[in-house]
């Protein structure tokens, strides 16, 4: 029985993360919340962050993980900078994760884990739940552990079991706090431990308990509501760029009317998109797991040459192993769509952090003149319509497609209006007839210099490609300098024809304003909501994000030209703005780069922008 009854106090929007070691169930109870947020109908975007390695070092700050959380009921385009709500479950996590509470936050803490070896390990020389350096924040330090355990004292389960169902009982009290229905995590709780019927029981409990707790100890003064966002109706979910990503990759298959084939070796963070189309056979998706990256890709080329929708998947070191495979589809052209979801590097790097580091190695990574086309992501949701398009292009113009996402993309979740496959264009691959005395294996489309594609067992089209050089249109094997000459322009104007098949690139601002910030990929809702805020402020500045990085669109020269400055923002040590510069000279730019393993932050891109406006 609640002590008062609480008054709501409406906020457009609130940021709340969780955070705590590897195996304190963060990223479970993230996504719990975050589907809470969107059946009440709320926009939303996540940020999960976590270490890379598989049991990471027990309450140190290395081993901390996190799931951050924005919810509003305007439009939602980051994860958030700071904090209203910082849920740790142990000292290390509030350690590492402070600085990103902004001042009043409210703070809850496991009261239970701050022990003086575990403050020790932390690196604290002081308990700061008691040492006077959290007096501006509201701090709710709750015995967490404990009033887990006596509330299944009843069960009879062993400490370790109890212990892991505590995260529960803090988003009990993140519920309390958002007064939130908890019927959709019974929910899941009875989906989940369908087979375990007490785990359903003990979960709820614990929940409940949290949510009790959280009323009758009175830990704020109101409750917080976030009413639902004002958007178009349709059928949503939250769905992460990963599923995203499968998703259009099986759209595409559908509408082409080629059958999806997915040959893959795992690697973070670019696994779940396999994972999800395992999930699909019934659409007749057929999936691969190889026993490396190469085979991975060398059986999506033999897909390819046999008629399927071929992808293969990676992050930054597994497309270095791609590489000669990769020419290997230039120069068969054959259509072949690589997905890079990004990590920070080089070599293994920073397996679980994000970063634009791979664009050089997309463009210009093959031996021997070797052009593909390469678009990127920037959201979520939009990496179902770039997958989409990626494999358009591929199929249509005959030729390989690398989409760019992230790792902040690929594990990051936003809400996604449910498209109608109705509603998504036809693709058409430029298949060859049956017995058509005209086909060559390099005979083109005079508009996209596609060649056609020959489908094995098709009467009358045998034929003959490979790794070595051929004979214009015979497709005979030549070394013939003119004719290699000639075969290498084609395969380059080829990809440059695509830009012609895309759209023009688009200004967010004022053609002539002082200050255009350009940025591409996943850095989109940062750098956008940056210059939003600074245009409300009557600042002359622009933004242009790019998509398509290569070809670029057809009016690129035009939108960078005419400001009195140009920016590229980056989260890499300025690889966009090279490109830029080698193909514009002509036009200053200016760079900012962060190299950090993190997405940028609102209030840091407004601060630089300020600065160049001066």
């Amino acid at each position: 029985m609640s002590a008062k009854k609480l008054s709501s106090v409406e906020k457009q929007d609130v940021v709340v993360k969780f955070v705590g070691d590897s195996g304190d169930g963060m990223q479970l109870i993230g996504t719990l919340f975050s589907d809470s947020a969107a059946l009440a109908g709320n926009d939303l975007a996540t940020f999960p962050d976590y270490p890379a390695e598989i049991r990471a070092p027990h309450n140190t700050v290395a081993g901390v993980s996190g799931f951050q959380i924005h919810v509003g009921q305007k439009r939602i385009s980051t994860s958030g900078d700071l904090c209203d709500v910082l849920v740790a479950m142990n000292p290390a996590s509030l350690k590492a994760n402070l600085k990103w509470a902004q001042k009043g936050a409210t703070i809850i803490v496991d009261a239970d884990t701050f022990t003086e070896e575990t403050l020790q390990k932390a690196g604290y020389t002081t308990n700061p739940l008691i040492d006077g350096s959290l007096t501006s924040y509201n701090l709710v330090a709750a015995p967490i552990s404990s009033l887990t355990r006596k509330a299944l004292e009843p069960a009879g389960l062993d400490v370790k079991t109890m212990d892991k169902t505590r995260n529960m009982f803090a988003l009990g009290m993140i519920y309390f706090i958002f007064d939130r229905d908890m019927t959709p995590t019974y929910h899941f709780f009875e989906a989940k431990f369908k087979k375990k019927p007490q785990m359903i029981e003990v979960n709820k409990t614990v929940l409940r308990a949290g949510y009790d707790y959280a009323d009758t100890a009175e830990i704020v003064e109101s409750h917080i509501s976030v009413a639902p966002a004002k958007m178009p109706k349709g059928r949503y979910r939250n769905i992460t760029g990963n599923v995203a990503t499968a998703w259009g990759l099986l759209a595409a298959s559908e509408k082409s009317g080629r059958p999806l084939f997915l040959g893959s070796y795992p690697i973070t963070p670019a696994t779940d998109i396999l994972v999800e189309i395992i999930k699909h056979k019934s659409l007749g998706a057929k999936a691969f797991q190889a026993e490396d990256e190469i085979a991975g890709i060398c059986s999506a080329i033999g897909a390819s040459f046999a008629g399927a929708m071929a992808c293969t998947t990676t992050s930054g070191p597994g497309l270095s192993l791609k590489s000669e495979a990769l020419g290997l589809a230039v120069m068969t052209e054959l259509p072949l769509v690589l997905v890079d979801v990004q990590r920070g590097g080089p070599s293994t790097g920073l397996p679980t952090k994000s970063e634009q580091s791979d664009l050089y190695q997309a463009l210009y990574g093959r031996n021997g003149e070797a052009p593909l086309v390469v678009v990127a992501s920037s959201t979520p949701a939009n990496c179902f319509y770039f997958a989409f398009e990626a494999a358009r292009i591929a199929m249509e113009h005959m030729t390989p497609v690398i989409l760019l996402s992230d790792g902040s993309l690929g594990n990051g979740s936003q809400l996604f209006r449910i498209p109608k496959m109705a509603d998504m264009p036809e693709i058409h691959p430029p298949l060859a007839a049956a017995n058509d005395p005209e086909f060559k294996p390099y005979r083109r489309n005079p508009e996209t210099l596609a060649r056609y594609w020959a489908i094995p067992g098709t009467e009358g089209l045998r034929h003959r490609i490979g790794g070595l050089e051929k004979e214009d249109v015979i497709g005979n094997l030549t070394t013939d300098p003119l004719n290699h000459e000639k075969m290498v322009r084609n395969r380059r104007e080829k990809v440059e024809r695509v830009a012609l098949d895309i759209p023009e690139q688009t200004l967010f601002g004022d053609p002539k304003a002082d200050l255009l910030v350009v940025s591409w990929g996943g850095t989109e809702g940062a750098v956008r909501s940056a210059v939003e805020a600074m245009q409300e402020n009557g600042a002359s500045i622009a933004h242009a994000h790019f998509n398509y990085i290569m070809p670029l669109p057809r009016n690129t020269e035009s939108i960078l030209s005419g400001h009195k400055k140009v920016v590229v923002c980056e989260l890499n040590d300025g690889q966009f703005v090279n490109y830029l510069r080698g193909k514009f000279a002509h036009i200053p730019m200016q760079t900012y780069n962060k190299v950090q393993g993190l997405p940028f932050t609102v209030h840091e891109l407004v601060d630089c922008f300020k600065k160049l406006l001066k």
